[in-house]
């Protein structure tokens, strides 16, 4: 009936075309018979293993390493291969390259006194002129760099000091000091946590070209510059044979970038006509931020904390002390447990719905509610970004905004104190409440919560510290809540059990 009225339709002259018909009644049975089959296929999709492509190995494929499976499974642990005995590094086997302006010198020398032991380091600062160091102060020694100004630099926008600056590793190698496995460089407002950088070095062969450091924070910074250049502001390393060959070919090199702006992007230009790539150690933080740090200091990735940068451009990291004095305590906590400094741990309050993130040596946040450890590991956005935004997509790490109701935010307990305690073997920190959040909750006529300043002033964190492991498989240490007495919370942060989770 259907076939008679489309002939009808057709009008007179026109005939149907019965290949054409044909043709496309074939096309559509194909079709829908593919289609068919990928919907009710019983092959799994893709991002799902699939154990017919990945056959199981042979019965004997393990043989050769069974004293290293039975040792694994002895300890409880994965088997991790020792560190070699060759990569062992002492810090004098470093050499510091700072990198700095002489008109600066003497008010950013205070930042360098901050993690600086001349009795035990060597390096120098490098300027481009003659400052005074006065004897006795805990500095290293000025070099004035060598004259730059024959080589050419057409950047509209930039400064030629950029070339002085690059050619530190070249001209700090060329003093052939006895000894040296590693240069490394940084400028003068950055800090170092030095017994970090030792042990994540230690993981390398020192004898092999490496090329160490870390991005920027942000993410038209290495737009602009590169995703696979080392900052030099939140320092990098450069091994003895890598700085060997590049003090060969630098200066020519320099002369083939005269429009590159800075001295970081002309060290990478160069580094990399030499094949060596950059290995990223997260540790080494640039800070290219404005503002309050809180978030990054609060929430830091997962890896040994290394270096910051910019300390100038940040506000006081502890509220109601200057900037050089809170400068001061958050490196006395720095070094008095390097390896856990700034790494977070959580812990909750189920019962009371509180959330606690403990920022080892500066902060123990309480939350007023629930928040599992996806949300809470992110970093808050306190701060803005090198050009004073602060959408999400400005950074180079995941973030989260603060909270826009004061009741929501958290109850903030500041370093007070932090010490070794030797009949524990544990790290003690104590902690004192921010009273200006609870009087601005109270203001705002918010719920406390189980939580009042009546409770508890202070928190006590007594922390297990890290062992050598983190520092090549990091993990994250479990908090438990203790008793409280005396308005003081007690928490204990230690290793966590092989099948432990943090959000208990």
């Amino acid at each position: 009936m259907m076939f008679t009225r489309t002939q009808v339709m057709r009008g007179p002259g026109q005939k149907a075309s019965w290949g054409t018909t044909l043709l496309l009644g074939l096309f559509l049975v194909v079709g829908t018979t593919a289609w068919l089959t990928l919907v009710f296929s019983s092959h799994r999709s893709p991002c799902i293993a699939d154990t017919h492509m990945n056959p199981a190995p042979p019965t004997n494929f393990w043989s050769p390493y069974k004293s290293l499976l039975n040792e694994a499974t002895a300890s409880g642990a994965p088997y991790i291969l020792p560190s070699d005995p060759k990569n062992r590094l002492a810090i004098n086997q470093i050499v510091f390259g700072i990198a700095g302006a002489a008109e600066l010198w003497d008010r950013r020398k205070e930042f360098v006194k901050l993690w600086w032991r001349r009795e035990e380091m060597r390096g120098f600062v490098w300027l481009e002129q003659a400052a005074k160091v006065p004897a006795g102060e805990n500095l290293p020694p000025v070099h004035v760099s060598e004259d730059t100004s024959t080589f050419t630099y057409t950047h509209p926008l930039g400064n030629p000091s950029g070339i002085r600056l690059s050619r530190i590793v070249c001209e700090a190698f060329r003093l052939r000091l006895p000894g040296v496995k590693w240069f490394v460089m940084g400028d003068d407002d950055t800090l170092f946590n030095t017994a970090n950088l030792v042990r994540v070095l230690s993981k390398y062969d020192a004898s092999e070209m490496w090329y160490i450091g870390s991005n920027s924070e942000s993410h038209r910074q290495n737009d602009c510059f590169s995703h696979n250049m080392a900052y030099g502001g939140g320092g990098f390393a450069i091994s003895y044979p890598l700085a060997e060959a590049l003090t060969a070919m630098q200066d020519q090199c320099l002369e083939r970038y005269p429009s590159l702006v800075g001295s970081d992007d002309r060290l990478h230009a160069c580094i990399t006509e030499l094949g060596v790539p950059l290995t990223k150690e997260p540790g080494f933080h640039q800070f290219d931020i404005f503002g309050n740090a809180h978030g990054l200091l609060a929430s830091h990735p997962l890896t040994p904390f290394i270096s910051i940068h910019h300390l100038e451009l940040l506000d006081p990291v502890f509220p109601n002390m200057s900037a050089l004095d809170g400068l001061k305590l958050l490196t006395k906590a720095m070094h008095t447990d390097p390896g856990s400094f700034l790494q977070q741990s959580i812990a909750y309050d189920h019962k009371r719905s509180l959330s606690f993130s403990i920022s080892t040596g500066y902060v123990v946040q309480v939350f007023p509610e629930i928040i599992l450890p996806r949300l809470l590991t992110r970093v808050e956005t306190t701060f803005t970004a090198w050009n004073k935004g602060n959408s999400s997509l400005e950074f180079a790490f995941d973030t989260r905004p603060p909270a826009k109701s004061i009741c929501k935010k958290p109850y903030l307990f500041y370093l007070a104190e932090m010490y070794h305690d030797p009949v524990t073997s544990r790290v003690v920190t104590l902690y004192k409440r921010l009273h200006s959040v609870d009087e601005e909750k109270t203001r705002n006529f918010c719920w406390f919560k189980g939580f009042p300043p009546s409770q508890v002033q202070s928190i006590r964190v007594k922390s297990e510290p890290v062992s050598n492991k983190f520092f090549m498989l990091p993990r994250r240490q479990c908090a438990k809540l203790l008793e409280t007495r005396n308005h003081v919370l007690d928490i204990e942060v230690v290793t966590c059990g092989q099948r432990e989770l943090i959000s208990d």
